[in-house]
């Protein structure tokens, strides 16, 4: 029963670890997105003027 409950508690927090770190590069991906959005918006604004 012990060894059940350790295989789904080990399962668990490999799910956990998993979506943990995916979560974390979509963040920085949409970080870098928000940044080259940023200085296309600067640099279009700089042209235009």
């Amino acid at each position: 029963m012990f060894l059940k409950l350790a295989i789904v508690l080990f399962l668990v927090w490999l799910g956990i670890v998993l979506i943990a770190k995916t979560a974390v590069f979509l963040v920085h991906l949409l970080l870098v997105f928000a940044v080259a959005a940023l200085l296309m918006h600067i640099v279009s604004r700089r042209r235009a003027v």
